[in-house]
């Protein structure tokens, strides 16, 4: 998406509120971005830098051409910080340098920008940081925070941004797009609901890892209904023998997520196909059955929390086997 116009054929509200602020001069000085991978968050935050820099903006539309343009798509404009989390968390102490770079004047400019992805890693102490900056914040100044979980963000910080929630990619056009490569409409719809990245969706076929963790999720929601006292040791001799690092566990937590979605899709009636179970599977007939709607809810908790805590460093064997046994 390299224009408001590309934008505004996927993301319609998002850049409805971006050009009417540009056009207006009314740049907000702190906004939230909130959407799952692949919903363009990079992208809008890279084209309003372009926007705000250009030397020949033509309305709302950046230039692509001019020095400035180049430089933020680069990644090399001085003016345009991105702060990139160095561990599995953002600290206090990464906050503290980068808000330090803001007591100085602008490069080329009286404007500065900043970006932060992955902002729902931010500690709380970082947190707290950076918003006694966004309390206090400089008129020339600009803060985009990505994340893919807005409920990880602390309140106060939520209230000083405005919020853009961007929708996710036409479901169908993109598992057509994969179903055209070659995967299974089953498996299409599957990694559709775990990606809207056609990269990472190929990747995701290719390595077909997600789908062996779809298997060890099945198996361990059958133990849970079958054999709930084997769960734990489930846990352990199975699935963290075969996932090893967070990502693994977190994209795991996503599969649950998406068994759990499926039953409460059913629970409440609605007509849609499911992404985690095959049409006709007979356990997900017996999880809507042993699931009440009240624990399902509970589950979909449960599987946020771990997620939460995943990114917070705190120990991935802790987090699984404390979800494991609220299970």
């Amino acid at each position: 998406m390299d224009t408001w116009a590309e934008l505004s054929k996927v993301q319609p509200i998002a850049s409805k509120i971006f050009v009417n602020s540009l056009r207006e001069n009314r740049v907000s000085h702190a906004y939230l971005i909130q959407g799952m991978r692949g919903t363009g968050k990079k992208s809008i935050a890279n084209l309003l830098a372009m926007t705000l820099f250009c030397e020949e903006r033509d309305s709302v539309e950046p230039c692509h051409h001019c020095h400035s343009c180049r430089r933020v798509v680069s990644g090399n404009h001085p003016d345009v910080h991105w702060l990139e989390r160095e561990k599995q968390t953002i600290g206090k102490e990464q906050v503290d340098e980068f808000v330090k770079e803001f007591a100085y004047t602008g490069f080329e400019s009286n404007k500065k920008m900043y970006i932060i992805p992955e902002a729902e890693t931010l500690t709380v102490n970082a947190a707290n940081r950076l918003l006694k900056f966004l309390e206090e914040p400089d008129m020339d100044t600009t803060a985009v925070l990505l994340t893919d979980n807005i409920n990880a963000i602390i309140p106060t910080i939520r209230s000083r941004c405005q919020i853009l929630d961007l929708q996710p990619l036409d479901e169908l056009r993109f598992q057509t797009k994969l179903v055209n490569l070659q995967i299974s409409e089953n498996n299409a719809r599957f990694i559709s609901a775990l990606t809207n990245n056609i990269d990472d969706a190929i990747n995701y076929h290719e390595e077909e890892l997600v789908y062996k963790i779809r298997d060890i999720v099945k198996q361990m929601i059958e133990i849970t209904i079958v054999k709930y006292n084997e769960r734990f040791l489930f846990l352990h001799k199975e699935m963290l023998t075969l996932l090893k690092g967070r990502n693994e566990l977190e994209l795991a937590l996503d599969i649950f997520l998406l068994a759990f979605k499926d039953i409460i899709n059913i629970q409440i009636d609605r007509k849609s196909p499911p992404y985690f179970f095959q049409e006709n599977d007979t356990l997900v007939t017996q999880a809507t059955n042993h699931f009440h709607q009240e624990r399902v809810l509970k589950i979909v908790s449960l599987i946020l929390e771990a997620k939460q805590r995943l990114k917070q460093n705190v120990h991935p064997t802790l987090v699984m086997e404390d979800f494991v046994l609220q299970l």
